[in-house]
């Protein structure tokens, strides 16, 4: 469904903002990773059924022809010049089939197939994880960039309103050169951080695009700011438990396979029972008088019983390595769990970090803003300096650079918690 209703949705946002949900949407039905995610999972479908097909009967057709080059003679008491045996072309030609009536090893290396198929469905899930905070991340990088370049064009156009105050004031005659000179030079410095910041929200959209598997000439704005998500920052990371993670889970079911496959090494000292048939038929003739050659048939149907007794120490050693594959297996994981563990521990303390250096710099954005209005005004009365409103100026930006990245932050290390946590919600 998504995948027919996200293009038309894309379409009607060319001439809208697309909101993060719907960029998720769209990247979940159109990047090429999901869809090869997607494809895995078919094909190991495929080779589930493949495997199963070994349950059932084998039947084949099989046909030679051979040539007789030189036949072998018979002498009758040593003595004469003997007789030819044979014929000059030999034909062959019937059906053959098998199956498995007992066989261990078989049907448990089936259930292994099986588990390849959890196992692609499960690498899917992680996938769509990833994308998720993949493209979350990318949203909030263009939300980021956006709120920057309003911080730097509100420098430029500050700069721009001072410098115009000044020139006014250097026409009268109020102030000197110098100041006017300083208020070009700030308007000129303010230029290319303003274009950098520009810059900064094109690239970010092109990184979002591509992850959403779009066209990256396509047209498309993110809806709002990163000022939406403060009152999400309330510093709780909630639950910190890892059992969820995609990782892991992948990690179990490999677990559940060398277990199967302990199983099927075991299961080759096991007798295995199989049933064969043939039907054949052969015709030999030192012509090529097809309608006059006689075919006989011949048909025959067998159990074969196989005990394996001794095979050099391989069964052994197969079972051993499967063995020591199941004990490293268990040390990855309990590795991968206490990483697991680290990092979680890492992004909720990163979390709660982000919102006090949020409640810093939203004191600070305030204090600061009310410090570059008393230096504007000090400056019109004559009782301050040009470096007063540049130096107040200065801290306002990184006071309000400080407060978006603090929110962005804190997003992407929420989007860490939920990859860690494996949240991930079908609908």
């Amino acid at each position: 469904m998504l995948a027919a209703v996200a293009p038309a949705a894309l379409r009607a946002q060319e001439a809208a903002a697309l909101t993060l949900d719907e960029a998720i949407a769209i990247a979940l039905s159109e990047s090429p990773v999901i869809r090869i995610a997607d494809k895995e999972i078919e094909k190991t479908g495929y080779a589930k059924k493949g495997t199963y097909a070994a349950l059932y009967p084998q039947i084949d057709a099989s046909a030679s022809y051979q040539r007789t080059i030189k036949k072998q003679v018979m002498y009758m008491g040593g003595f004469g010049d003997g007789i030819e045996i044979g014929t000059d072309n030999n034909w062959n030609g019937g059906f053959g089939a098998s199956m498995p009536i007992v066989n261990v090893g078989l049907w448990k290396s089936l259930k292994i197939s099986a588990m390849d198929v959890e196992l692609a469905v499960e690498k899917a899930r992680n996938s769509r994880i990833d994308m998720i905070e993949q493209v979350s991340n990318a949203f909030y990088a263009v939300l980021l960039a956006k709120d920057n370049y309003a911080v730097y064009k509100q420098i430029y156009d500050n700069a721009r309103s001072n410098y115009d105050n000044v020139k006014q004031k250097f026409d009268v005659g109020r102030v000197s050169e110098y100041d006017l000179i300083s208020a070009g030079v700030t308007v000129s410095n303010a230029e290319p951080s303003m274009y950098d910041a520009e810059n900064n929200i094109r690239i970010a959209l092109w990184q979002l695009k591509a992850l959403m598997g779009v066209d990256l000439d396509m047209d498309i704005e993110c809806a709002g700011d990163l000022g939406d998500y403060r009152e999400a920052m309330t510093g709780a990371a909630g639950d910190m438990s890892v059992e969820g993670n995609s990782t892991l889970a992948q990690m179990e079911i490999q677990r559940r396979q060398l277990d199967k496959s302990l199983e099927v090494a075991k299961a080759a000292d096991y007798p295995t029972l199989g049933l064969s048939a043939n039907y054949q038929w052969s015709s030999m003739d030192n012509t090529f008088r097809f309608r006059k050659y006689r075919w006989i048939p011949y048909s025959v149907a067998a159990v074969s019983l196989n005990i394996p007794i001794f095979a050099g120490g391989k069964r052994r050693s197969d079972i051993r390595q499967a063995e020591k594959s199941i004990e490293s297996l268990a040390l990855q994981r309990e590795n991968t769990e206490r990483s697991l563990h680290v990092e979680m521990l890492q992004q909720t303390s990163r979390m709660q970090t982000c919102v006090r250096q949020f409640d810093a710099a939203a004191s600070s954005v305030d204090e600061a803003r009310r410090g570059y209005d008393i230096a504007v005004r000090r400056y019109e009365v004559g009782g301050g300096t040009l470096l007063e409103i540049d130096n107040s100026q200065v801290a306002l930006a990184r006071a309000q650079l400080s407060l978006n990245r603090s929110i962005y932050d804190y997003l992407v290390a929420r989007n860490a918690v939920d990859r860690l946590r494996g949240d991930y919600d079908e609908k």
